[in-house]
């Protein structure tokens, strides 16, 4: 979003966000069709986020280094690599570590989770595989939906607008999974307004990256919970939930739970208070000279002469009284003055 060379209107920006969205539906396609071909039935998931997450990335910088003429179309998508990103995503994965334990406490206190665990030596190998598809799955939803579509939008709408756009757009998608309802609808949006405004007060995806794979890879890969009414992600831990629905959301998990929609609404001010800093770093107004000479020491002199007032002109000297002397006796001589 931040691009001081670009010069176009808001319509031409609603119009390259919609070819951005019209790409977007095309990669996940392609890629679905794409891993279905290329990788078995166990491989699946992470070959499709991978190619995903690729076909995203360099799908949207070509864009934007065709469009906006970008020098450097992947940081201007919000991954750059300036000094402190690994801290950023550090800290979006603890955000979303500590949003999922709260998530997680009132269950263990109110009904418990029975947890089923694995020690066969294959398990851990695929839980490894598992988090790697945990963090291609972050990487690709925060292009897709914090990239370059919603930086154009930004510019066509203003931030909040984009914001509730993209929340609508997200909440959308995520109602086509097997299982959902009119709670998860609700949820996704609160997620969806927390990611974008890390990445308003940021200016980068490295926060709401980590804190989307600490929110979904804690629960599934630590707790053995379900995500998105998907239990299988962890081969090592298998966890079931017992209470109500609206505090665990049921087979579908936390993510269909009216308790994890008030822990994303409670988090928002929370994010404000640790991005504190990047946002007095990354959005705080430049100062460019506007190239007009100043005489400095005029303007200095003036303002001395308003506060003291002129300096009186100097009296006239004196005149000044020489004499002479001659020595006695030569001609023509005497005492002058």
């Amino acid at each position: 979003m931040n691009q001081p060379g670009y010069t176009g209107g808001r319509l031409r920006a609603y119009l390259q966000f919609l070819g951005a969205l019209i790409y977007f539906f095309f990669a996940r396609s392609l890629a679905f069709h794409g891993a279905e071909g290329l990788a078995g039935d166990a491989w699946f998931p992470l070959a499709e986020q991978a190619m995903l997450a690729f076909l995203l990335l360099v799908g949207f910088a070509a864009l934007g280094f065709w469009l906006d003429r970008q020098i450097r179309p992947v940081s201007e998508q919000g991954l750059p690599r300036r000094q402190g990103w690994l801290r950023e995503a550090g800290l979006g994965l603890a955000t979303g570590w500590g949003l999922a334990l709260v998530c997680v406490l009132p269950l263990m206190i109110v009904g418990g989770i029975a947890i089923t665990v694995f020690m066969q030596t294959s398990a851990w190998g695929w839980l490894v595989a598992d988090a790697a598809f945990f963090a291609l799955a972050a990487l690709a939803e925060e292009i897709a939906y914090r990239g370059y579509a919603f930086q154009c939008f930004v510019r066509a709408v203003g931030p909040v607008g984009a914001t509730l756009g993209f929340a609508a757009i997200y909440a959308i998608v995520q109602a086509l999974a097997p299982g959902s309802n009119r709670t998860s609808f609700i949820v996704s949006l609160a997620f969806s307004l927390l990611l974008s405004t890390a990445y308003l007060r940021t200016r980068a995806l490295w926060v709401s990256w980590g804190l989307n794979f600490g929110w979904k890879a804690s629960r599934a890969l630590v707790f053995g919970l379900a995500v998105s009414g998907v239990s299988s992600h962890s081969p090592v831990v298998q966890g079931d939930p017992m209470g109500p629905f609206w505090l665990t959301g049921g087979a579908f998990g936390l993510d269909g739970s009216w308790l994890a929609c008030g822990v994303l609404l409670l988090a928002l001010p929370v994010v404000f208070r640790i991005t504190r800093d990047l946002d007095f770093r990354y959005n705080a107004p430049v100062i460019v000279a506007a190239g007009i000479p100043v005489d400095l020491d005029a303007a200095a002199r003036a303002q001395h002469e308003a506060a003291m007032g002129a300096a009186a002109p100097a009296a006239p000297a004196a005149p000044t009284l020489v004499q002479i002397e001659t020595k006695a006796g030569e001609p023509g001589t005497g005492n002058r003055q």
